[in-house]
Formats: C-alpha cells, sequence, structure tokens
C-alpha cells in the first residue's frame, strides 16, 4: 500500500524522528496508530456507558423519578458559583 503524505504530514514525521525518540517514520506513524486504536476503544467504551446511562435515565423518568428542568438548571448554577467563589 502507498500512502501519500501532505508536505505538513511529512514535516511532522520528520521532527518526531529529529527529536531522538523515534528511529523512522514508520515508528511514529506505528506509535500513532496505537494511540488512535486507543482513542477509538476509548470512544467505543465512552458511546457504551452513555447509552447505557441514557436508558437508565429514561426509565427513571418513567417511573416519574425525574426532576424538574428548573431545579436542575438552578443546582447547576449553584454549584457553578460555588467553584468560582473557591
Amino acid at each position: 500500500m502507498t500512502i501519500e503524505l501532505k508536505p505538513e504530514q511529512e514535516k511532522f514525521l520528520k521532527a518526531q524522528v529529529a527529536t531522538g525518540k523515534y528511529n523512522s517514520p514508520q515508528e511514529v506513524v506505528d506509535k500513532m496508530f496505537l494511540v488512535f486504536e486507543r482513542i477509538q476503544g476509548d470512544y467505543e467504551e465512552w458511546l457504551e456507558e452513555t447509552q447505557i446511562k441514557i436508558g437508565e435515565g429514561i426509565e427513571s423518568l418513567e417511573r416519574g423519578e425525574g426532576i424538574e428542568g428548573e431545579i436542575v438548571v438552578n443546582n447547576l448554577q449553584q454549584r457553578l458559583h460555588k467553584t468560582k467563589v473557591n
């Protein structure tokens, strides 16, 4: 597989090698793939957890356990105010 890099991407790879942390542009690309895979995995985990929380929230609302929006906003404003004061 051949991939064409934009000039700024090639410059980035060369700069990373120049730091001495990597022996070749390929090592930089390999590291980038590892980081990308980790980010993707973290995102998928976050998405799954968020979907579960949304489902739990909907179930809670259906049971009548919800909180009025105005109360939520007031609570958030109070927290923000406390954060600014401290």
